[in-house]
């Protein structure tokens, strides 16, 4: 079958063109903006882009099928030519669904942090025992490095957005997946362009507790109010809860010995594990527990698990390491909601210390969310751990902020900064930054390549 997929470019339908082009699949794409690296992927791959949405691609195409994402809305004018002529569409989810993870055991990784991170973790525990799964995740596991992959195995491990589908279908992607097992890490309010508010998403997840079985298991945060709120509107599935006392815990695994290098991991109050490895902060040793409980439900044992998580090698642009010049280290995160703004750089500050060491926060707030101003008072609490803050937000276009970045930003006084000239933010941290200073760069998107050209300025000061 020849699949035509339209939004071809962003990480999830990225990954499902590499998915169907391993089932066989001719595939060709489209998308307004075709670039590195996913552009390179794919075509690597054997599969043609298309840039932008012209209906007259159309003309000698023969594509069997169209696989919409949920970037295309009414008026595009390649999908307006599709409804036209009634050729056959369907959304990225319910294809994925319905041609690759039927028959599968689907471990399903839900929540408003953590999903890339704890799916790239459970990947790699099923990986490490030897159980070759398939997988699909909203990022790059350095383990892997590659976003999704396609095999014989009987597990797939798919990182579970609760977007929406389509702009036909406004029902969240991960109600498509039918899990066996469902990781439920946390629930925030998030995507402001699609939720009016937080009980909207809560049917939601409602919803996708509605679709596993009872044979089934659901492995929850057990300190999320809203996730039990989910939970007590009906479940007729197993429960297990991580991070509570009596279910999945961590504890110091012994005196003196920091917990970010080694802990130890108990289920029922029992001692089942001990982990070393080279993550940091509380939220990863939550993610680390949701994986280890979730592959114990597959046959993993929990001391294996917690074993493997040793070699685990994080997500690129988690805490990435983009380079080091002069003393000044850059890294690269992904954080753009406030509550892991917060956690990414208290992480930070755990690996680092406070003695002489100083964290310089680069954020620019370009979710849909963080650009309809919705979380803009809570960003101050969320960068109060850095020492200095540059906040970038882009004067025009579609990542365009709708309110004043320097106004929300008041609150930390003068020593943090915003800006709407790209050029005016760059000089300005390498103007401020120093030997030993942390620069943390904090962006869902690309960001301008603002790392390499920190760097770049950074090399050009110390050559004069």
């Amino acid at each position: 079958m020849h699949i035509h997929i339209l939004g071809i470019c962003g990480t999830f339908m990225g990954g499902l063109a590499v998915l169907a082009r391993g089932a066989g699949h001719t595939v060709t794409g489209c998308d307004a903006g075709v670039y590195p690296p996913m552009s390179t992927q794919l075509e690597a791959q054997g599969i043609r882009l298309i840039e932008g949405y012209d209906a007259e691609q159309l003309n000698g195409l023969n594509a069997d099928l169209f696989v919409i994402g949920n970037v295309v809305s009414r008026g595009n004018p390649l999908m307006e030519a599709i409804l036209d002529r009634g050729l056959p569409y369907v959304s990225g989810p319910q294809w994925l669904g319905e041609h690759v993870l039927n028959g599968k055991w689907v471990l399903a990784v839900a929540g408003t942090h953590g999903k890339t991170t704890t799916s790239s973790m459970l990947t790699w525990l099923l990986e490490d025992a030897g159980l070759n799964p398939g997988f699909l995740i909203g990022g790059v596991p350095l383990n892997f490095g590659v976003s999704a992959r396609l095999t014989d195995s009987s597990f797939f491990v798919i990182e579970a957005d609760e977007y929406d589908t389509a702009f036909f279908d406004k029902r969240s992607k991960f109600v498509h997946y039918r899990p066996k097992t469902a990781v439920l890490n946390n629930l925030e309010f998030d995507h402001a362009d699609i939720f009016p508010d937080l009980a909207a998403i809560e049917t939601q997840f409602h919803h996708l507790i509605r679709t596993v079985p009872r044979i089934g298991r659901v492995v929850t945060n057990g300190r999320e109010d809203a996730l039990e709120r989910v939970l007590t509107r009906g479940c007729w599935s197993e429960v297990e809860r991580f991070g509570v006392q009596g279910g999945w815990e961590t504890q110091p695994a012994e005196d003196g010995v920091p917990v970010d290098e080694r802990f130890a991991v108990y289920h029922n109050a029992e001692r089942v594990g001990v982990v070393e490895w080279q993550v940091q902060g509380e939220h990863n040793r939550m993610n680390a527990l949701a994986a280890i409980a979730a592959a114990r439900h597959v046959g993993v044992p929990p001391a294996q698990a917690a074993r493997s998580l040793a070699s685990f090698r994080n997500v690129k642009r988690r805490m990435e390491v983009r380079g080091s010049v002069d003393g000044v280290t850059v890294y690269d995160d992904f954080a753009h909601h406030p509550t892991a703004i917060a956690t990414t750089v208290a992480g930070l500050r755990a690996r680092v210390g406070r003695d002489n060491t100083r964290i310089l926060a680069v954020l620019e707030p370009r979710s849909n969310t963080m650009k309809l101003g919705v979380m803009k008072q809570q960003l101050p609490a969320s960068l109060a751990d850095a020492d200095l803050v540059f906040g970038y937000g882009a004067p025009s276009g579609r990542d365009a902020l709708g309110w004043n970045l320097g106004e929300a930003l008041g609150p930390l006084g003068n020593k943090a900064q915003a800006f709407d000239n790209f050029d005016a933010l760059v000089k300005a941290v390498v103007h401020a930054a120093r030997p030993g200073d942390q620069v943390l760069v904090m962006s869902n998107g690309g960001f301008g390549g603002v790392h390499q050209k920190l760097l770049d300025a950074l090399s050009a000061r110390g050559a004069q």
